[in-house]
């Protein structure tokens, strides 16, 4: 087995890093159509897939990956299906929260799949860019 460490990073880059994506989603979404008076409910949604996300990628880092096999497809399979399952707990958090911020929710109802399948994809852009920037991702095997 690898000896994984564990990945850490100060509690203050990691929420201005989370609160800014869901600031800007925030407000793209409200843009686009749901008003900017509800800019600051709508970040308040965005919280879920940025700040729950980044507590997915640590519980799968600091959790599941040092059980698992060292073998890379290993990982990678165990890393998409726990980001797919994450995605359908944060799909299902987003949902309870639209229906109590928002007489009519904003979110388009989402099936368990598609709760998932999006937050993979959503994964792999944010580690294809930590890959293009040479910092430790997915694709590299470093992260």
């Amino acid at each position: 087995m690898t000896d994984w460490q564990p990945y850490r990073e100060p509690y203050r880059i990691t929420l201005t890093r989370t609160l800014s994506i869901a600031l800007i989603a925030g407000a793209i979404v409200a843009l686009s159509g749901g008003g900017i008076r509800r800019w600051p409910a709508l970040s308040l949604l965005m919280l879920w897939p940025a700040f729950g996300g980044h507590l997915i990628d640590l519980l799968f880092l600091n959790w599941l990956r040092p059980r698992l096999s060292d073998r890379r497809s290993i990982q990678l399979a165990a890393r998409v299906a726990f980001w797919f399952g994450g995605g359908i707990v944060l799909g299902v958090g987003a949902r309870f929260t639209d229906q109590l911020l928002f007489d009519r929710p904003r979110l388009v109802p989402l099936t368990w799949a598609t709760a998932g399948g999006v937050f993979v994809i959503v994964e792999l852009m944010a580690h294809a860019a930590l890959s293009v920037r040479g910092r430790p991702s997915f694709y590299n095997g470093r992260g």
